[in-house]
């Protein structure tokens, strides 16, 4: 453990869920090397109750991109800014890690007048400008939860291992038990499915998700849908192609509840999008499928094994391929399924 040398710090991860999620471990070290400074989360409102679920951060500073955006034309947005510069300089914070690495988030670590910025050297749109110090990215892994780790290795700290540290509260959990009973799911003997993501290219087709489903009701298990209330029809085109019955939960887990549904699952199979990512850091048997975004990148950490991809470990470190054959309809069901039975046999033979 490192000597607390540090007393105030701000983390700088405003989004995405999934990022969120893989930023986790990186803050989890922070807090133990560091345990007796302050830590403070710059993060999305959206997105701000995922930190809230673990021990590792005292406070949170919301960014609302949506309304500070409107700064060029809406008086009130504006102020809104001014008064979040005021904060981040007023805070006084002696330690800065940018882990988004944009102009904007490296602007606002540059306007807390912190002693120590730091951030990755690849950050994009002129943002390690702004940082003291620029770490380059860890020499023996590409994954981005080992890069996040080698900035903390740079302040002084000692990550030991990889700790997410989420947990669900009972609330959770409680609302959790109640849509599932109104819908008449069993927990924990549930499969969940995360057949979308904010990119169409990361989105395995419905047809054998549809597929998958049938395979994977046959062994006794439910099957639930999870998205966006966006994706509610996306869900429904889903259950229409498919033999297996499958619950729509669209729309009706925000994210404590989520962490709690991910939580309890027997398994879950996802597209690289946010929630995969969420039941990777819970530590439930998951299976994420993967097309042109590397999963030596931002795949499960430590469990290769469980991402279903072509040539998952032959990718170096890009982060996106989009040749033809890295294309995530050449994802087979066989190779998904093949997966989630090793996940559950793997399971099973823990609880015996």
């Amino acid at each position: 453990m490192a000597q607390s040398k540090y007393t105030n710090i701000l983390i700088i991860k405003p989004s995405a869920l999934g990022d969120v999620a893989l930023s986790l471990p990186a803050v989890s070290a922070v807090r133990k090397s560091f345990p007796d400074a302050k830590i403070t989360w710059l993060i999305r409102p959206e997105f701000a109750p995922l930190p809230q679920r673990t021990p590792n951060v005292d406070s949170l500073l919301l960014f609302d991109r949506q309304y500070l955006g409107k700064w060029w034309r809406h008086p009130g947005s504006l102020a809104a800014l001014g008064r979040l510069f005021h904060r981040l300089r007023a805070s006084r914070f002696d330690l800065v890690i940018d882990l988004q690495g944009l102009f904007r988030t490296a602007l606002f670590a540059w306007s807390t007048g912190s002693s120590r910025r730091l951030g990755l050297s690849s950050a994009r749109e002129f943002a390690t400008w702004f940082y003291t110090e620029r770490i380059g990215p860890h020499p023996e892994s590409a994954h981005v939860i080992d890069d996040y780790l080698h900035v903390v290795r740079a302040t002084g700290g000692q990550p030991q291992s990889v700790e997410y540290g989420l947990s669900a509260t009972e609330q959770d959990h409680e609302e959790t038990a109640r849509i599932l009973a109104a819908h008449g799911v069993p927990s924990p003997s549930y499969a969940v499915l995360v057949i979308g993501s904010a990119h169409a290219v990361k989105c395995w087709p419905h047809a054998s998700f549809a597929e998958l489903a049938e395979r994977i009701g046959k062994r006794g298990l439910r099957l639930v849908a999870i998205g966006t209330e966006g994706e509610r029809a996306s869900i429904e085109s889903l259950r229409r192609m498919s033999a297996a019955p499958i619950v729509n939960l669209a729309g009706q887990t925000p994210i404590g509840p989520l962490v709690a549904l991910l939580e309890k699952a027997s398994i879950v199979i996802s597209n690289d999008t946010g929630p995969g990512h969420i039941a990777v850091a819970v530590n439930t048997p998951t299976v994420m499928i993967f097309g042109p975004t590397n999963p030596r990148r931002v795949g499960p950490y430590g469990k290769m094994d469980v991402c279903a991809a072509i040539d998952p470990q032959e990718r170096g470190r890009v982060v996106n391929d989009y040749r033809p054959q890295y294309r995530i309809e050449n994802v087979s069901v066989d190779l998904v399924f093949e997966k989630v039975l090793q996940q559950l046999d793997t399971k099973d033979r823990a609880n015996p």
